[in-house]
């Protein structure tokens, strides 16, 4: 039986055994998950191991790469920027960046864009995966490209390629990256353990992936969901590598602790507010969490509701039981949330990757018996 680790107290038994029970039905290899309610952390649980060899355990200090849960820290970034008047959601971001508007992108607004809008999921014509290491040769690419289908009618998830437009515009405005910004207003300060762009020190402490036995189902498969996820130049080459895990891919090469992320998350759930500090004003978080657009996405088989970059769980219950509760998932499992109407933030982090690309059972079922506790 593995053992578990960590703070539950016995109002929350039923999370506790939740966790216990993944592991004991093989479906874990290392994980955490933490929740707060009103910024107070109330369970913060970890168990198993941080490699596939057993060698090192996964604890309190392990980090996890987190994919696109990534983004919903972006999303934090890009609100707080509108909210110091630096960006808006409703300006074109070609004023922005002039650049963006080629090939009929011009009017398409910062909201748009970070509500995966625009129409550039991925490359088309297809890339040599090296692109993504540079990073002008990809800005390049994609303000270039025509968009996959008419800007702001629908969307159609960005695996990868909003980070990159979303750094930059951020950059322009901000004069740092969106990792620098991560870093000096939020993890230096605040003592949060997530990071965009990972140094090398950390990398002791980075848990190894195993990585799921099935790919993922994304149903009929057309031009768009090819160059979202099935091009051969669809995702970095070399992903775990030293070069990947330090460059800054605000979409998808995040690392965190599961705490790290359900403090950032507070921010949300609590009113803009973190350790007393008022960092966003609840105005703005509005305007980043309401729907922005509801359907079929084209790129992932599910109907999904988009905040500003925020995933809401409208129709989908995976992140508790508040339809206007906001997070993200990452490849293989790792989620974060935030529900504003219970001030409760959560993240769920492992290092055994399933194929389910949203919904994945192991953090369902530990958010679920979160709520039945409360």
């Amino acid at each position: 039986m593995t053992e578990l680790h960590g703070t539950c107290p016995p109002h929350f038994a039923a999370v506790r055994d939740a966790f216990a029970a993944n592991f004991a039905a093989g479906k874990e290899l290392g994980a955490r998950f933490t929740a707060q309610v009103a910024g107070e952390t109330v369970v913060d649980l970890w168990a198993g191991q941080a490699d596939r060899e057993g060698t090192r355990a996964f604890d309190e200090t392990t980090l996890t790469p987190v994919f696109s849960t990534g983004k919903a820290v972006m999303a934090l970034l890009i609100a707080r920027a509108v909210d110091q008047g630096k960006l808006d959601y409703e300006t074109p971001v070609a004023r922005y960046w002039p650049d963006y508007g080629q090939n009929g992108k011009d009017k398409v607004t910062l909201g748009q864009l970070i509500s995966h809008q625009d129409g550039l999921p991925g490359f088309y014509p297809p890339q040599d995966p090296s692109i993504w290491f540079d990073v002008p040769a990809t800005l390049k690419a994609l303000c270039e490209q025509a968009p996959l289908w008419t800007p702001g009618d629908g969307s159609g998830y960005h695996p990868i390629t909003g980070g990159y437009l979303l750094g930059e515009v951020f950059r322009r405005v901000e004069g740092r990256s969106l990792g620098t910004a991560l870093r000096e207003d939020f993890a230096e300060p605040f003592g949060i353990e997530v990071m965009i762009g990972t140094p090398d020190d950390y990398a002791p402490r980075i848990a190894h992936l195993q990585k799921p036995t099935a790919p993922p189902d994304l149903g009929v498969i057309d031009r768009i969901k090819q160059s979202a996820f099935l091009d051969k130049g669809s995702a970095p080459a070399g992903r775990g590598s030293g070069d990947w895990r330090r460059m800054e891919i605000p979409s998808a090469n995040a690392h965190a602790t599961a705490l790290g992320l359900a403090r950032l998350m507070s921010v949300v759930a609590n009113g803009g507010v973190l350790d007393g500090r008022s960092l966003i004003s609840a105005e703005t978080l509005a305007q980043a969490t309401r729907e922005r657009v509801y359907g079929q996405d084209r790129v992932l088989p599910f109907k999904l509701s988009w905040g500003a970059g925020f995933l809401r769980n409208k129709g989908l219950n995976i992140y508790g039981r508040n339809e206007r509760a906001v997070g993200h998932s990452g490849w293989g499992g790792s989620c974060a949330l935030a529900d504003p109407e219970r001030k409760v933030s959560a993240a769920y982090v492992m290092n055994k990757q399933s194929s389910y690309l949203l919904g994945d059972p192991r953090p369902v079922s530990l958010i679920d018996a979160f709520y039945a506790s409360l």
